[in-house]
């Protein structure tokens, strides 16, 4: 598989010398250079084809444990039918199975890695042990298990587990080791919300992917792709292009996951229709919320209801604003104003839109009737805090100088400690001149403000991923509450991979007081 090199370059020819290493040493996908990505068109025409729903698995029971066995393989997957692809799965030729679990239980998995090259295994929006992460630092090499052990600690939400390997996550993701979890509890239990796996609960995971002329699936690596990240231009939900869901009329629960690189999504339905957002990274929100667009960035999840009642086709459409302030007009509305921020040609300015999921109920049913509260949700108060520490994101030109408060990711090195049980205040300011969804491992945090005003209503619940748009400050509350280890770091970072694996991420330890 083709590897991101630190993104150091003096000049062409290092680069070019990158690019060769990065061919003899990773052959799982072939290398395409900035002409071919630019030539690719949106597949806005062909077959649809029946949405995929990934196998749920619920593990087994074993001494108090929820156990769960997977293998990352190495596989194939036609993205274009006639022309398979190298691919990257867990039990499965690309992307993995839905894992379930409860809040409270302890879980342990067995990982083995068959395929030919290191991986990791990250529980993305976890609260554990730093040695359970699943990050750069928990390597699972070729031929080995790693099993992992741990207490669900999270609140019902959608979470997701993929590659974490050290300048290796943008490609290992891309060739699909990334898969969902549910985990559910009880205060979700009693709402009685669609919850019938594949029925009227279904996850969706957008990713885009770059295909060449002959129909394979490539990974760019070149510097437009260090600079802005990968960005495909065929979209795949659950690995199924042009996508079709057939159920009952009803309710309807998606569950959305950008699982892409770098492709920010503004989602709605067709028609202006409302949907009813229940939920953020870390669970539900306080109540329902009524909005007609909702934009994730990669590594960003939201749950939404759906009304299918009237038995009629609906269309789950997306437009990909550009993350990217103008460099020389300035254009744009931030997102903030339901865009991006836009600096390439016209057509990228007014954002695309393509379909994401037709869904075609049968029958009829009643109107959707949600409960006025759906959760415990106490506003945030950042007078707890005993402490402020500020992270500035900043990159240079042509994807080089990827870095968070000057330093670029060095794995001998902890750039933070922080007390276990001490309120927070981590202040994320966005110096460069692209947007960048921020992660924290290990926590979900609060959103406070952003330049000092109040986030949206969408943004009031639980994350931990934050989107910081160009010369935006954010401010968010966090604390940590166990699992101190002084020597085993967790990770903060940029969640574009590309940005991640060139260097944009840092690392710190939980202490005891």
């Amino acid at each position: 598989m083709p590897g991101i090199d630190r993104p150091n370059f003096q000049d062409r020819r290092d680069f070019m010398k990158s690019v060769g290493l990065a061919a003899t040493s990773f052959a799982v996908l072939p290398l395409v250079g900035c002409d071919t990505q630019s030539r690719m068109s949106l597949d806005r025409s062909g077959a649809s084809n029946p949405l995929a729903i990934p196998e749920l698995q619920a593990g087994t029971i074993e001494r108090g444990e929820r156990v769960f066995r997977l293998s990352l393989t190495s596989g194939e997957k036609d993205f274009v039918p006639g022309t398979p692809s190298p691919t990257i799965g867990i039990d499965a030729s690309y992307l993995g199975p839905t894992l379930e679990m409860r809040r409270g239980e302890q879980v342990r998995f067995h990982i083995d890695n068959k395929l030919a090259e290191d991986a990791t295994v990250h529980w993305h929006g976890f609260e554990l042990p730093a040695t359970a992460d699943g990050g750069p630092h928990q390597l699972v090499r070729p031929g080995e298990r790693w099993s992992p052990s741990f207490e669900i600690r999270q609140r019902a939400s959608l979470y997701w587990y993929h590659s974490h390997l050290h300048q290796r996550a943008g490609p290992q993701v891309y060739a699909g080791l990334a898969a969902p979890i549910y985990v559910r509890d009880e205060e979700e239990d009693r709402l009685d919300l669609p919850s019938r796996y594949g029925v009227d609960d279904i996850p969706l995971i957008v990713q885009d992917r770059v295909i060449d002329s002959s129909g394979r699936l490539v990974y760019p690596l070149n510097m437009h792709s260090r600079m802005m990240g990968v960005l495909g231009e065929h979209i795949y939900v659950n690995g199924t292009a042009n996508a079709v869901f057939d159920g009952a009329a009803g309710p309807l629960r998606l569950r959305l996951l950008n699982g892409s690189n770098a492709r920010f999504y503004t989602f709605s339905l067709e028609g202006d229709r409302p949907m009813q957002l229940i939920a953020s990274d870390g669970g539900l929100l306080a109540a329902p919320r009524k909005v007609r667009s909702l934009t994730l960035a990669p590594g960003e999840r939201a749950q939404v209801i759906v009304d299918l009642s009237e038995g009629r086709p609906l269309r789950l459409n997306a437009s990909s604003p550009d993350n990217a302030m103008g460099m020389m007009a300035g254009e744009g509305g931030g997102m903030m104003d339901g865009g991006m921020m836009g600096n390439r040609t016209g057509r990228e300015r007014q954002g695309r839109t393509f379909s994401i999921l037709d869904m075609r109920p049968s029958g009829a049913s009643t109107s959707v009737m949600l409960p006025p509260t759906l959760a415990a949700l106490a506003a945030p108060d950042p007078s707890l805090a005993v402490r402020s520490r500020r992270f500035v994101l900043d990159m240079g030109m042509m994807g080089r100088g990827m870095s968070i408060n000057g330093e670029t990711m060095d794995m001998d090195v902890i750039n933070q400690r922080v007390p276990v049980g001490q309120w927070e205040i981590w202040e994320i300011a966005n110096a460069s001149m692209m947007a960048h969804p921020f992660h924290i491992h290990n926590v979900q945090f609060r959103l406070l403000d952003r330049d000092g005003r109040p986030p949206r209503a969408e943004e009031a619940g639980f994350k931990d991923t934050v989107i910081v748009n160009p010369r935006e400050q954010v401010r968010l509350l966090l604390r940590f509450e166990e699992n101190t280890d002084p020597d085993n770091p967790y990770m903060y970072h940029c969640h574009i991979l590309e940005h991640e694996d060139a260097g944009m991420m840092g690392q710190f330890v939980v202490t005891a007081n």
